[in-house]
């Protein structure tokens, strides 16, 4: 693999790729990993936005391996501060990309959501790559107590992937606190792919997304619980990537 590329958007540095690169990375280090497993974060405006303001959040991801730019408006971001040929990589649709095209003898685990939203999406998933391999899967709905026998599941099975979609910011906390002692190839935390792969909520239509206004359609949908994160963290994210650029910075790696 050629070595990443990052370009750092505020304080946070996002990955350079698009779907396929980062299949082929994960396969490779599926392939060759060490004791310890990567973490990849599917990030968005909200992420970052936490990042720099929330001392406590910046250090539940002060583990992750690689930042993936899973909203349109944070690929133009990484874009005007000097990437080329990254895209967009939404958590949901890398989902069911990587479920149809990624080496078929991978072994997956699925942490999060609702135990009928959870039966749904291994349902589908099978149904879009039969030959799938899921090792095992659990609700979200644990309690603090059931926390080691979840990994001792999980270090039994010893999958290659490790889906979490608990939300923000619980699956990045779980990361941070259970990395060092999970038995996997890589975590990768998804949030809302679990529901949207499984068809328990809708997702925007696809324009909206290239178009850099999914978070419309989300806060409209559920306007009560979305309001402080795109009232207060959008406009948190503006201001300080506005700061970025006209003090001309283009750090990265």
């Amino acid at each position: 693999m050629t070595p990443a590329t990052t370009i750092e958007v505020i304080n946070t540095p996002c990955l350079v790729t698009d779907a396929a690169d980062l299949t082929g990375r994960i396969e490779d280090r599926v392939r060759h990993h060490s004791e310890s497993p990567w973490s990849i974060d599917f990030t968005n405006v909200h992420i970052v936005a936490m990042r720099k303001v929330d001392e406590g959040f910046r250090e539940q991801t002060s583990s992750v391996d690689y930042f993936v730019p899973d909203s349109q408006i944070l690929t133009w971001a990484v874009s005007w501060l000097g990437a080329r040929g990254n895209e967009r990589v939404y958590g949901p649709a890398f989902l069911d990309y990587f479920v149809r095209n990624a080496d078929a003898g991978l072994t997956h685990y699925f942490l999060g959501a609702s135990q009928e939203c959870l039966d749904q999406l291994l349902t589908k998933l099978r149904e879009k790559r039969p030959e799938i391999k899921i090792a095992g899967s659990h609700n979200g709905y644990f309690k603090d107590a059931d926390e080691d026998a979840i990994n001792a599941e999980i270090n039994h099975l010893k999958p290659d992937l490790v889906w979490v979609g608990l939300g923000t910011p619980k699956q990045q906390d779980w990361i941070h606190r259970n990395k060092g002692r999970i038995e996997a190839g890589v975590l990768l935390a998804v949030g809302f792919a679990f529901d949207v792969n499984a068809g328990t909520k809708s997702d925007a239509p696809e324009w909206m997304g290239k178009c850099g206004v999914l978070w419309l359609y989300r806060f409209i949908c559920e306007p009560r619980r979305l309001f402080k994160r795109y009232a207060v963290y959008n406009s948190v994210f503006l201001w300080h990537l506005f700061r970025q650029v006209i003090s001309g910075d283009r750090s990265g790696q």
